[in-house]
Formats: C-alpha cells, structure tokens, sequence
C-alpha cells in the first residue's frame, strides 16, 4: 500500500515562484478548452468571446475598470493581512457593509447636497467596513476564535441586513414596492473619469492608489517589515516587541477599510441605489486576486485586472453563446486551484511512501496485541 506526503523544500526556486501565477493561468487555458469542448463549444471560438471581445472597444475597457476596481481594492486589503497570516475571509461583507454605511447619507438626508457629500459618503463607507472587520479581530484577540469562520459567517447577516434595509425602513416609497432604496442625488453620485467614451468612475483610480500606498507601507516602512515579520515567524516578531494582537487589529481593520471603499465606491458609482444585491462576489473572487497578484499590491492591480475580465466573458459567452454566465465562477475556481497547487508544489515535493503489509510471521504478535 502506498501513500503520498508532502515534503518541505529545502530550498524553493526562485524562478518557478516568479513564473507559478503564469503557469496556473496557462493550466487554466487548458482546462478550461476542455469544459468548453465538453460543452459541445469550439475552445478557439469561445476563448475569443470570453478574452478578446469584451475588451475590444473603448467602452468596454471602462466596464473593465468598473469590474476591477473593487477586485484591487480588496484584494490589496487582503494582502496585508495574508502577509502576517491572519485569514480574513469575510470582505464580501466589509464590502456590503461599506455600501450600507455610507449610502445612510444620501437615503437618510436626501436634502444634504454638496461637496462635502460624497466625500462624507466615502469615509463613512470606510469606517463601517473597518467597524465590521474589528467584530472577527476582537474574538481573535481576545478569546482566539477561529478568525476564518468568524469572518465568513458574518457575511451572511451582512447580506440578510442589506436585503432587510431595502424591503423594510429604506424602501423607496414611490419605487412601486421594488426592494430598492431611493436613486442618490447628483451629489451622492462618485464622478465617472471620461463621460464621453465610458462609465468608468474614480473608484479605479482609488484602486491604483490603494495599490501604490500599500506598496509602500510594505516595503518601505517599519509597519510593513512588522507584518512580514510576524506572519513568517510570530515567535521572532514577539522577541522583537511587536504585539501580535495589534498586528491582528490593523490587518482586519485596514482590509475592511479598503473593502468598505470598495462598497460605496461601488454603490454610489455603478449602482447609484442600494438594492438587494450590490456585489455579484467581489470579496471572495478578490480572494484569488490577492494569491494571484503573489500578495504584492503592484502584482494585485494585473491580477485584479484578469479577474474583471472573467466576469466581462462569462457575460460575453453567455449571449454569444447559450453558455451560463456561471462559467465565470467556475474559471475563477479553477484558477484559485491551479495557484495554490503550483506553489503548494513550489515550496513542497511529493514522496511516495510505501506501507508494509502485515506477514505471516507479524499476525501472531498482531494477535497476541489485540
């Protein structure tokens, strides 16, 4: 009988760590050719509907950015807490909360207009995701619940609290009973970069900068080097004065900040309404942007990027096609897969390991046992 194990490398290689997201996405192609063939589709075809279509006209570059910048945004929030090994899965809801706490001011004042609305709007939105997020760091710290499950099951009341707000006390009242609150004033509304030739907002470029800060607060300053440290060795980062449960409350509070953004960017720039669903999976997809992007926010802006174009495509494929647009969901799967297996098998090799049978001259003594 045979069984396998997983080794540690006692090195891992430096070039198949750079090419590994490359190398998934490659992997991907290929098994997604083969879904696309099992579905009676030509995988030339399709691939072209799904990657090259949607981002062939000008405008469609601009539902690009839409699509990825909540995906960055997260995604970049997540790094850091990935980089200090703390498991923040839970962003979906930051993100809604996010959305809800800062659409209180357009839905709640609607009179309110001016300069100072949006940006009210914005840090509001940003506040109730750090808020959110501190609920699974408090139980982490102070009585070390399991911050996985935690985080995860809070999405769910974030998601049951946003559709109970839009049928019950923020209903529009002349919506014709539609679960929808009322349509934000121009003031409430985040400004699109070139109205001209697309609907692309400044959320994309909150991403971009996003990206760029946390960039430099990783590599470039003291509380980056305290994240490294004490997600790769929680020992050495205690002997060097740095507290582990600060380190878990800036980690959730700065990811939910970022997806809170994200949520009210989103709402107040794509949707311009709340309603029942304002996130088609962001927080969860942006999972696999953080790993794709190697958890470097530079790497997560590419990977944001890819990931938006999935949902682009399975769109595309669907009303070129017939195809369900779930084929998004499921290349988003197979491509987490493909990246965490590469690097699984970076950092470990497989070994083969033989079992014994038991011998004539073993089945006394195994008797004698028992």
């Amino acid at each position: 009988m045979m069984r396998l194990e997983l080794v540690k490398r006692p090195q891992r290689s430096m070039l198949f760590s750079a090419l590994s997201p490359f190398i998934a996405f490659a992997l991907t192609i290929i098994a997604g050719a083969i879904l696309f063939a099992l579905l009676g589709v030509n995988p030339l075809m399709a691939f072209q509907i799904y990657f090259l279509e949607p981002v062939s006209q000008v405008w469609q570059l601009h539902e690009l950015a839409i699509k990825a910048a909540p995906l960055i945004l997260i995604g970049v929030g997540l790094s850091v807490c990935y980089r200090a090994n703390i498991w923040n899965i839970g962003a979906e809801g930051q993100f809604i909360l996010g959305g809800i706490v800062g659409s209180s001011i357009p839905v709640l004042f609607p009179q309110f207009e001016g300069p100072l609305v949006l940006p009210l709007m914005l840090l509001f939105g940003m506040v109730g995701g750090a808020a959110y997020a501190a609920i699974p760091a408090l139980l982490k710290a102070r009585f070390n619940t399991n911050e996985i499950l935690t985080s995860l099951m809070l999405v769910y009341v974030a998601q049951l609290f946003l559709d109970w707000l839009v049928r019950g006390p923020w209903r529009d009242p002349k919506g014709f009973n539609f679960p929808q609150t009322i349509q934000f004033n121009d003031s409430a509304i985040l400004p699109e970069l070139m109205p001209a030739s697309g609907r692309a907002n400044w959320g994309f470029v909150f991403a971009l900068v996003a990206a760029v800060l946390v960039w430099i607060l990783m590599s470039r300053m003291l509380k980056g080097f305290e994240v490294r440290v004490l997600g790769s060795s929680p020992r050495a980062g205690r002997f060097a004065g740095f507290g582990i449960n600060r380190m878990v409350f800036f980690a959730f509070m700065l990811s939910g900040a970022l997806a809170g953004l994200a949520g009210i960017s989103e709402v107040s720039g794509a949707i311009g309404q709340l309603q029942p669903v304002i996130s088609p999976g962001y927080g969860f997809a942006a999972i696999i942007v953080a790993f794709l992007g190697r958890l470097n926010p530079l790497g997560i802006v590419a990977a944001g990027l890819v990931l938006a174009l999935t949902y682009l495509g399975g769109e595309a494929v669907q009303s070129a096609l017939g195809i369900s647009d779930k084929v998004a969901r499921v290349f988003q799967g197979m491509l987490l897969f493909f990246v965490l297996g590469c690097d699984t098998l970076i950092h470990y090799r497989i070994r083969l390991i033989g079992l014994a049978a038991p011998t004539l001259e073993s089945a006394p003594k195994l008797e004698e046992a028992h």
